[in-house]
């Protein structure tokens, strides 16, 4: 066990903790190797700059149309259950996602997942939104464009949905 009381049993680094965050190293912190070489303080300057990953950025709640975007494209890829969206849905719009998702006309050649790449989204009226999104598929890219519709209880549904150009419609074949 260690007699050290500044840094747990079991801890291999020299250096222990510091009085104060961004503290300069003192001398009784522990011996400093030449090889690794005098550690910048925050102040000093640095060769590389600190690197932050968009991950650990706190997290932003997505927008109804990124939000429907990515349902949509579970669904139409295969992913996901046409029964995943009911209650997301109004009018036409299930009736077309059902019969169109058992063809899975986003589904990626070669085992590849298709990935959303743009999505963006307008507001033509109050409680309207029409958006478009890139979808990348293997080598491919295909468009796809929805409407959402905000209900009386503030809740966003959708109400139609495009694929390339063609309209998905209930008993038509969809896009292969």
């Amino acid at each position: 066990m260690s007699t050290d009381r500044t840094r747990p049993a079991g801890r291999r680094d020299q250096s222990g903790p510091r009085s104060t965050p961004g503290a300069p190293r003192s001398a009784s912190n522990g011996p400093r190797s030449a090889s690794n070489g005098p550690r910048p303080t925050s102040s000093g300057p640095r060769s590389v700059p600190p690197q932050r990953s968009r991950r650990l950025q706190p997290h932003r709640p997505l927008r109804p149309h990124q939000w429907f975007a990515e349902r949509l494209l579970a669904v139409l890829s295969g992913q996901r259950p046409v029964h995943w969206m009911l209650g997301h849905t109004i009018g036409e719009a299930y009736d077309q996602l059902a019969e169109l998702a058992p063809s899975t006309p986003l589904r990626a050649a070669h085992g590849s997942r298709p990935v959303l790449r743009h999505c963006r989204g307008a507001q033509p009226a109050t409680g309207v939104v029409e958006a478009f999104a890139s979808i990348a598929a293997g080598d491919r890219v295909r468009a796809m464009a929805f409407r959402l519709e905000q209900g009386a209880d503030q809740r966003w549904r959708c109400a139609a949905v495009e694929l390339g150009g063609e309209r998905l419609t209930a008993g038509a074949p969809g896009p292969r």
